[in-house]
């Protein structure tokens, strides 16, 4: 039987951490912002790149990256405005629409994603070996988290 008291600890350390890192990288030099992409918007690009040809219905998205649909809608719309997505008619069905990733928007993506990807690395390498990485990764999993499953 699970302690409540040592369940609320590890909650709040998990919390705290997730927070804490957070807040790291949105601080980092890391971000694009001559595209307007900070650590948000930077989540819709990877989430899409990540889907089936970097296609995704709003909703999906909303999913992946965590947000309210109408705080997505709002960041999208900036980002179409930027050049970085853009908005097609679903094909599986018209009424649909589906945000495509454009080709600066995955160059943007890309450049960002490997500079954020460093500094993952930096900040986690400061505390873990490969072994403890490999731990913690699968008690995320095991807890109900989704290894970089694509939206929609």
């Amino acid at each position: 039987m699970t302690s409540t008291r040592l369940a609320v600890e590890a909650w709040e350390a998990l919390f705290r951490t997730q927070a804490s890192l957070i807040r790291r990288f949105g601080e980092q030099d890391v971000w694009a912002p001559e595209h307007g992409v900070g650590l948000r918007e930077y989540d819709v690009l990877y989430s899409l790149s990540s889907a089936d040809g970097g296609r995704s219905r709003l909703g999906a998205l909303a999913e992946a990256v965590l947000l309210p649909q109408p705080s997505l809608s709002r960041l999208v719309d900036r980002l179409v405005a930027r050049g970085l997505l853009a908005r097609e008619p679903d094909p599986a069905d018209r009424r649909g629409v589906v945000l495509v990733l454009t080709d600066t928007g995955l160059a943007v993506q890309r450049e960002v994603g490997r500079r954020h990807a460093a500094s993952i690395a930096a900040a986690l390498g400061e505390h873990l070996d490969d072994e403890q990485l490999l731990v913690l990764r699968d008690l995320c999993l095991a807890i109900g988290g989704r290894a970089a499953a694509p939206p929609g």
